[in-house]
């Protein structure tokens, strides 16, 4: 099925299948997640809290200055142990001035990697992409802000996301699903389905197809998997413990993949396999 064939098929069915197809040509049925423990960029924690077990140290928030930027990720390496730093969207940096001269400083302080690139909410992808590959950072996934109401334009995003990688942006994965939902004009499953399978066909370049966890739940994650993604963002690191070790974040995580008949695989926030999956 090509892509404007999914992009015209009223059968969500025979799209999920194009998305699921090229899914399991590249992965089998390896289904990849990661565990993520969020430092806000302006209230850093000094300790972690009982029962963290991250994959990831993910700095959220817009920074107020760069100073501030620096002084967070400062603050998230020394929670790491070790484990990736990484943080930001690109757009939230670009109002502190040039992205070259703010991303070096904080690669020096312990970032690993740019969490995400929103190609809708930056001027212009291209340069954003070469200021964080100049500062000797990963980018990890391109996502988008919005989901635009014209099905041409979801097209166009998910070829621009190509042409990116063919520049070299080396990312690890793209989120097609907005990071923004509408309270007023919100888009549906039959929406989310399509954009996720039409990600997948398009995007063959980039690896893996992400859902997010937290932001879209356990049932639209696991028909994400079932359409084109193969990697699940943004699991909980901390267990409340107040539901036991079978309801735990991991646990439900785990259950989820299996669920839906593919092999769960815990990776870091660089996308390795975690030994104790």
């Amino acid at each position: 099925m090509t892509p404007q064939e999914i992009l015209d098929t009223p059968d969500l069915i025979a799209a999920g299948v194009a998305g699921d197809n090229v899914r399991r040509r590249k992965h089998g049925g390896r289904t990849t997640f990661v565990r993520v423990f969020e430092v806000h960029v302006e209230a850093p924690p000094a300790t972690l809290p009982p029962r963290t077990d991250a994959g990831e140290f993910r700095i959220v928030g817009r920074p107020s200055s760069a100073e501030a930027a620096v002084h967070a990720v400062r603050a998230a390496a020394a929670l790491a142990g070790g484990r990736p730093v990484t943080g930001f969207t690109l757009h939230e940096l670009e109002g502190l001035g040039q992205l070259s001269d703010v991303l070096t400083p904080l690669r020096e302080a312990g970032l690993s990697a740019v969490a995400q690139l929103a190609v809708d909410a930056v001027a212009d992808p291209f340069a954003a992409v070469a200021a964080v590959l100049d500062a000797g950072l990963r980018l990890n996934t391109i996502a988008v802000q919005e989901l635009a109401d014209e099905p041409a334009a979801r097209l166009e995003t998910c070829r621009l996301v190509q042409r990116l990688q063919e520049a070299g942006a080396a990312c690890q994965a793209f989120a097609p699903l907005p990071r923004t939902l509408s309270t007023t004009k919100p888009t549906t499953g039959y929406d989310d389905v399509k954009q996720i399978a039409l990600a997948r066909v398009v995007v063959d370049n980039v690896p893996s197809i992400q859902v997010d966890w937290a932001l879209y739940g356990p049932k639209m994650a696991q028909v994400a998997l079932t359409v084109g993604a193969d990697d699940v963002d943004n699991v909980s690191a901390v267990d409340p413990g107040i539901l036991g070790t079978r309801r735990s974040p991991l646990e439900e995580i785990r259950t989820n993949i299996r669920a839906a008949s593919l092999e769960a695989v815990e990776r870091d926030g660089l996308f390795n396999a975690r030994t104790q999956a």
